[in-house]
């Protein structure tokens, strides 16, 4: 007999947080009916993942929506920090995020930083479709949606090549330090900040605009 797996699901939905249990109850993904956790921003998901981790209870599979209620007390500010965490706690449990958006430079940093069994978009499933996507990712593949494919193609196109230190970059001046100062947050010289500082400029704003104008563009994408 299959054990049943045990699925943590996390929307600021309630509806959908029932479609998705629904549908993974009443379909062909799992012999014995999932046990679910069902969790509707990033408070509740962060103390019921330590509850279950303090309970010894492994969490399989996580269906997080990336946009969620924060819980600003542990920095906790939408699904992608959750899936962090999980990495973490669980190494072995399955995430799929969940978007609305598709934006490239934002699915190329989410990708990079969580590198996610499952990514897709909610304009690219259906209910005949989302079980399907789910036993797949259980069963070992790794999916991409075809709006998440057509985002990181786009990417490619435009030969935009981003990594963790132009993300510190980004944060670091969104809030307020001097570029002057990078030095003493990134482990990089001046010379090669301001050369990535350059190239992010490059890539947002076509080489024209300031500070403000960058963290804007770059808010407006995701990227911080």
């Amino acid at each position: 007999m299959i054990t049943p797996l045990t699925i943590l699901i996390v929307d600021d939905h309630p509806m959908t947080v029932d479609s998705y249990s629904n549908l993974l109850s009443v379909s062909n993904f799992q012999e014995n009916t999932p046990n679910f956790i069902r969790s509707y921003n990033c408070e509740d998901a962060y103390n019921k993942i330590f509850f279950y981790l303090n309970q010894n209870t492994t969490i399989d599979l996580a269906l997080l929506d990336i946009s969620l209620p924060p819980y600003i007390e542990f920095n906790i500010e939408n699904g992608i920090d959750l899936a962090s965490l999980i990495r973490k706690k669980f190494p072995n449990c399955k995430i799929v995020l969940l978007t609305m958006h598709g934006e490239p430079l934002a699915v190329d940093k989410i990708i990079k930083d969580i590198n996610p069994e499952g990514f897709v978009s909610k304009n690219d499933i259906n209910f005949e479709l989302f079980p399907i996507v789910c036993k797949k990712i259980v069963d070992g593949e790794m999916y991409k949606s075809p709006t998440i494919i057509e985002s990181q193609r786009e990417l490619f196109q435009r030969n935009i090549n981003w990594d963790t230190h132009d993300s510190q970059i980004l944060i670091l001046i969104a809030q307020g330090i001097k570029t002057v100062n990078l030095p003493n947050y990134i482990p990089l010289s001046m010379s090669a900040i301001e050369k990535r500082k350059a190239n992010i400029k490059g890539q947002l704003l076509m080489g024209k605009g300031s500070d403000s104008d960058l963290i804007n563009i770059a808010k407006k994408l995701g990227l911080i």
